[in-house]
Formats: structure tokens, sequence, C-alpha cells
């Protein structure tokens, strides 16, 4: 048994005391993760959106086209934004 176990004492911060360890910075370990998983979803989001504008050129209106065009192409500079700002997370995470 633990010597801090036996005498009853938890070294575990509790209430607000939590936001006052410095182990609270593991979230934005998180924030790295977090920001390759949604780039991944934002490219699979704009390959699909492609897609779409691709196979429905010729049911479509020449204005309902363009539109989908420019959804094509603001998806793909979120996308390329959002790729961006993970590589930039990934690097801040590793140099602290």
């Amino acid at each position: 048994m633990a010597p801090s176990a036996a005498s009853g004492v938890s070294s575990l911060p509790s209430g607000f005391a939590v936001f006052t360890t410095p182990d609270l910075l593991f979230i934005f370990e998180f924030d790295a993760a977090y920001h390759c998983v949604a780039s991944l979803f934002y490219f699979g989001a704009s390959v699909l959106e492609a897609l779409a504008a691709i196979q429905l050129q010729d049911g479509f209106l020449y204005k309902y086209y363009h539109e989908n065009i420019s959804a094509v192409v603001f998806s793909y500079v979120a996308t390329l934004l959002y790729v961006v700002h993970a590589v930039f997370s990934l690097i801040r995470w590793k140099s602290s």
C-alpha cells in the first residue's frame, strides 16, 4: 500500500485547485490531436463536395453549378487553413 493512501492524504487537487496545477496543461495536447482529426474531416468533406459538384454538373442550372464550384473552392481553402493551423499546433506542442 502506498504511503499516501495509508495516511489518508490525497495528492490530487480538488475543487478550483485543479485549475492551478501544471498538470492541467496536458489538455493542450488534446488541442493538437483535435486539429489533426478535424483537418482530416475537413479534407473528406471537401473531396465529397467536389465529387458532388462534378457528378451534378450536367443536371444543374449554370448559376447553381457556379455556387457549387464556389463552395468547393471555399472548402479547400478552409481545409488548407485548418491543416496549416494543425501543423503549427503540433510544432508548438512538440516545442513545449
